[in-house]
């Protein structure tokens, strides 16, 4: 019976550095912030160059929406402004006339002056100058007034096809489709030639170079748990294996929740436990969904 008892003690121990190898504080699921991406405009889908798994980059064009009808609209207003701006007058060749009158008259008063001094004029004729002055300096100032209106309806019709323009050159900017972020491509929901319309779904993006563990621990694991610790982060890897990742948590959660169905914990008797979330490099082989172990540093 001597025989049997070292291959005993190994099983033994090895069933319990197995034991105490798989002894996690915490499991939970690995995800990822998804964007689904919408069309922000309506029309039909001329190019969308794009596949599922792809890695694209941030604000990379995708593709676009037809924007023949907003290009031809943008036409017609860059036509109308044309239009509107050529009626706005230059004020200083309006007015030149009449401020030339003025400058007359009033060199007419200073020779009418020195004859009214020479007692070679009367004050009649002075006053009847000065009369005119007065009438000419009206005038301008109702001229002025009338042209400096109607150049501010003008400029304010302008500005309002400027707008008008600012906002096809927003919708036109709208008709590429742009990735808003770095990531790779988990759906595709249109192809070209389609119809989109404004708010329907184009694809699904997720930044995978960084996954999140979201994991919950019981009311008693709270206190060795902080912002900012590392954790070691077992994923599963091949069958009966797991891969060792460092984590850092990044989120625990300030209020208690019921267990969820689909996730164990230390203590399965505990009926509110406090969700977590760790941060963890993925080096390519972690996928959303996969479950993982965590162990407290």
């Amino acid at each position: 019976m001597k025989k049997y008892i070292a291959p005993v003690i190994a099983v033994m121990m090895i069933a319990s550095c197995q034991n105490k190898r798989y002894h996690f504080d915490a499991s939970g699921i690995f995800e990822s912030t998804e964007i689904i991406v919408s069309a922000e405009t309506t029309g039909k889908i001329m190019a969308f160059n794009l596949q599922e798994g792809e890695t694209i980059n941030a604000y990379s064009e995708l593709g676009y929406i037809d924007t023949t009808q907003l290009y031809l609209s943008k036409m017609q207003l860059l036509s109308n402004m044309g239009a509107v701006k050529s009626r706005k007058q230059d004020i200083s060749k309006q007015i030149a006339a009449t401020e030339q009158q003025i400058e007359t008259q009033k060199q007419e008063l200073d020779r009418t002056e020195r004859l009214l001094s020479a007692h070679a004029a009367t004050e009649k004729q002075r006053d009847d100058i000065e009369a005119q002055i007065a009438l000419l300096e009206k005038q301008l100032a109702a001229q002025l007034s009338t042209l400096e209106k109607n150049n501010l309806g003008i400029n304010s019709e302008s500005s309002a096809l400027d707008i008008q323009v600012a906002a096809i050159e927003d919708q036109l900017v709208k008709s590429k489709i742009i990735s808003p972020v770095e990531g790779t491509v988990l759906a595709k929901y249109a192809e070209p030639g389609e119809f989109a319309s404004i708010g329907k779904p184009l694809f699904k993006i997720a930044d995978l170079k960084l996954m999140i563990l979201r994991a919950y621990i019981t009311s008693g694991q709270l206190n060795s748990l902080k912002i900012g610790q590392k954790v070691t982060v077992y994923a599963d890897y091949m069958d009966n294996d797991n891969r060792p990742y460092e984590g850092e948590v990044i989120w625990i959660a300030d209020k208690s929740e019921f267990t969820p169905k689909t996730i164990q914990t230390r203590d399965e008797r505990a009926n509110l436990v406090y969700a977590v979330k760790v941060a963890v490099p993925n080096d390519g082989l972690i996928k959303i969904g996969m479950y993982a172990d965590i162990i407290f540093n």
